[in-house]
């Protein structure tokens, strides 16, 4: 590097962190960058780490988005591979982990379903969702619930395989109304024979495989089979169910015997926003789609764009199309954790290298088709027309709620210049004549309700019932530590920058920040314990609105009333500032009703005398409780009931039974 270049960026940037630039070796790898208070700024990838990163502070980017970014940087941390294939993988999984500001990021989705053939004499069909077991068979993953669904009651009606519980199996003594309506064979009461059952499960396998044509032609042998065995009417079942295979066949158009695992994934990007819509085609049969939307989009383009990337024979980064990094940060990310199809339909051509990573990852060949013809295309570009339409449902969704957030900071007079980061709190009380109180704060902000930050609080020490004691200790309990911090941050502050005009509003600091609106459920008297909790704390009580039912407690006519002395306000029943209110208001109550709920079931029930034994869970507790009826049941059930029990091992299944006794 320069010595100019290393006197200028050291008014930025220590002299550590430069050497340690200087010092990189030229081999691939990936970098990760800090900031001041640790936070990870951005993750990439080099096939040469000392190019890469030194020209990121061999220049000044002025005010761009790199620039901004490079500003922040004071800690780096790098790793060396050993090819660049392993430097993808090594990237993206860091980004997943990490979580960086600058990066491209697809949020965690929940775990995929799958459709499980469980192991027994005659196998169930079951939904599927979790880690899989080797002792059952698992067919997908499936793109949503619904897709699983009704491929169940397709092979239902098709092979007649059986879907209750083993419990409920095992002390049938008549056959179910199943049965009745030809959606069950009836193996629970001996109506099939072992054999005959295996016969249906193993089509129905082949069948979920794709092997359409070998499904067909073996149930028209065992038809001519028992036809010439003068057995009509289980002849005429199994045409039956040849029949209703080929109306699925001819429904769906799947009779593509190269095509039996294919993901088709088309990127659509406007507006700084992007989507990616998956398709999945399992077996030969199109499953559905679920599309996705990546944050980052914006400030992650602009850091590829300003990249400069001098190693020889690379394109530069800026001529990499957005959506080609949107799909690419996609494949990469979310084939870490899903299984990989052997055929991947795009509508946007990607490094062979991406390709190569995740085939490596896999351990089996991926192609990549970029210009399908025929009946891919058919899927891509379906796929291509839900990915705009679910960009533009999003676009207009997300401008609804920026036009609600704005028109309820102009209703309260509130500061509108940084719409993004306006943050409302909101605070609800909850309990059944007493018992198991809890107090709810949601969080709103950047446009939309905040999950990752909403808090339950018990509330303990009240007299039962007191919901005015309940919302004094909540609030306490929420910003007695804020208000500490914000008074020391205050006070450390030179004197030119401390507040001296005598304001309601907030301090700001660099670290302790106030929301700009705490909402509390309820009128006037609420309001009067929000005001004394916060005169207490010495917080502005200007931040402080309830949200009083209106004269019927009817939706619509709710009042806003001030903490301040400012005269209550009805926004009017088509108000968007109201829809606003309204919305924060009705999730505050149902996070605290589910949480409440859950509080007193756990006490009625006795579920913490389970999750008080090692290896239980939230999950196996309810699996106990519910195959038992309670702990009262768990409590009479022997070992061996409580091993049948799935997820319990017969040790642990001991382990529970003394615990109990």
């Amino acid at each position: 590097m320069p010595r100019a270049t290393i006197a200028s960026m050291s008014d930025v940037h220590s002299e550590q962190l430069l050497s340690e630039v200087a010092a990189l070796p030229q081999l691939p790898g990936v970098y990760r960058y800090f900031d001041a208070a640790g936070a990870v700024l951005y993750v990439g990838k080099a096939r040469n780490l000392k190019k890469r990163v030194a020209n990121y502070f061999q220049k000044s980017h002025g005010g761009t988005r790199i620039g901004h970014m490079i500003s922040k940087i004071v800690r780096m941390e790098t790793t060396v591979v050993r090819s660049e294939a392993e430097a993808l993988l090594l990237e993206n999984n860091l980004i997943k982990t990490l979580k960086p500001r600058y990066n491209i990021l697809f949020r965690d989705d929940k775990s995929y379903p799958y459709l499980k053939i469980a192991s027994h004499q005659f196998p169930r069909l079951a939904y599927y969702r979790g880690a899989v077991d080797k002792k059952h068979r698992y067919f997908g993953p499936y793109p949503s619930a619904w897709a699983v669904k009704e491929s169940i009651q397709l092979l239902q009606k098709v092979f007649r395989l059986r879907t209750c519980e083993d419990t409920v199996y095992a002390n049938r003594t008549r056959p179910c109304l199943l049965y009745q309506i030809k959606r069950c064979s009836g193996p629970c009461v001996g109506h099939i024979a072992p054999e005959a059952y295996a016969q249906d499960v193993a089509s129905a396998e082949a069948f979920l495989l794709g092997d359409t044509q070998l499904v067909l032609s073996k149930l028209e042998q065992r038809m001519t089979a028992h036809a010439e065995k003068l057995e009509f009417e289980q002849a005429a079942e199994l045409r039956n169910q040849m029949s209703a295979i080929s109306r699925v066949l001819h429904q769906q158009s799947i009779e593509i015997a190269s095509d039996k695992d294919v993901d088709i994934l088309a990127v659509k990007v406007q507006g700084g926003k992007a989507c990616v819509n998956l398709a999945m085609v399992r077996g030969g049969r199109h499953l559905g789609d679920r599309p996705y939307f990546p944050v980052h989009v914006e400030d992650a383009a602009q850091i590829h764009h300003g990249e400069l990337d001098d190693e020889e024979g690379l394109p530069p980064a800026a001529a990499v199309p957005v959506e080609v990094q949107v799909l690419e940060a996609f494949i990469a990310q979310h084939y870490i954790d899903v299984p990989v199809p052997a055929t991947l339909v795009l509508s946007e051509q990607v490094s062979r290298e991406l390709i190569e990573a995740i085939s490596q990852q896999a351990g089996s060949r991926v192609t990549a088709v970029f210009q399908p013809r025929e009946q891919r295309r058919h899927w891509l570009e379906m796929a291509e027309t839900n990915a705009k339409l679910q960009l533009a449902r999003l676009l207009a969704e997300e401008g609804s709620q920026q036009a609600r957030t704005r028109a309820l900071a102009d209703a309260l007079e509130l500061a509108s210049d940084d719409l993004d980061n306006f943050r409302v709190e909101c605070f609800d009380i909850s309990h059944t004549a007493g018992e198991a109180t809890q107090a709810s704060c949601v969080v709103f902000e950047h446009h939309a309700m905040q999950n990752k930050e909403y808090r339950r609080y018990n509330i303990e020490g009240i007299t039962p019932g007191d919901d005015y004691a309940a919302m004094r200790q909540v609030l306490h309990r929420r910003y007695g530590k804020l208000a500490e911090a914000m008074a020391a941050e205050t006070d450390a502050l030179p004197p030119g920058d401390a507040e001296s005009d005598g304001s309601e509003a907030p301090p700001k600091t660099r670290t302790a920040r106030m929301p700009d609106l705490v909402l509390v459920d309820g009128g006037k008297g609420q309001v009067s314990m929000a005001r004394e909790v916060f005169g207490e704390l010495g917080l502005p009580l200007s931040l402080i609105v309830g949200v009083e039912k209106g004269e019927g407690r009817k939706v619509g006519l709710e009042e806003l009333v001030f903490a301040d002395g400012r005269e209550k306000v009805y926004l009017g029943k088509d108000s968007a500032a109201l829809m606003l209110v309204a919305q924060i208001r009705d999730e505050a109550h149902r996070f605290a009703i589910t949480g409440m709920r859950a509080k007193r079931a756990k006490v009625r029930v006795g579920g913490s005398q389970l999750e008080d034994i090692p290896g239980i869970g939230p999950k196996r507790r309810a699996r106990l409780l519910q195959r038992f009826g309670g702990i009262r049941g768990v409590t009479a059930a022997s070992v061996e009931d409580i091993a049948s029990v799935e997820g319990i091992a017969s040790d642990l299944a001991e382990e529970i039974y003394k615990a109990l006794h």
